[in-house]
């Protein structure tokens, strides 16, 4: 008699076991798939000034007037793009308007894991 007793508690716990370590595998298993997919060294850098000097102009149009200029390296903020122009704020200045989108680029971020 003690040795069914014994028996069926080592089977019960056995068994009660079991699905406790499957859900362990299957919780760890999920977490890195719940971490964000986008982390800081994924987004894309800030608009940056690829050229000597670019003219900041009025409108999207090479014969515009020109309001501004911008020099190399200088960051801004694109708030619109067209076919061949960006709508920029000068983060400097304030100064906002069209820059041909020949001459400003986005730093590219790379995550090493």
């Amino acid at each position: 008699m003690r040795f069914t007793r014994a028996a069926l508690c080592a089977a019960a716990l056995a068994t009660a076991a079991v699905p406790i370590a499957a859900t362990a595998a299957t919780a760890a298993s999920i977490a890195p798939a719940a971490l964000p997919l986008v982390r800081d060294c994924d987004r894309p850098g800030p608009w940056t000034i690829g050229t000597k000097a670019v003219n900041i102009r009025s409108k999207a149009s090479a014969g515009s007037t020109a309001v501004g200029i911008l020099y190399r390296g200088h960051r801004v903020t694109v708030h619109s793009s067209r076919p061949g122009w960006h709508y920029i704020t000068d983060l400097t200045t304030g100064v906002k308007g069209w820059v041909s989108s020949a001459y400003v680029y986005r730093e590219v971020r790379m995550c090493l894991d």
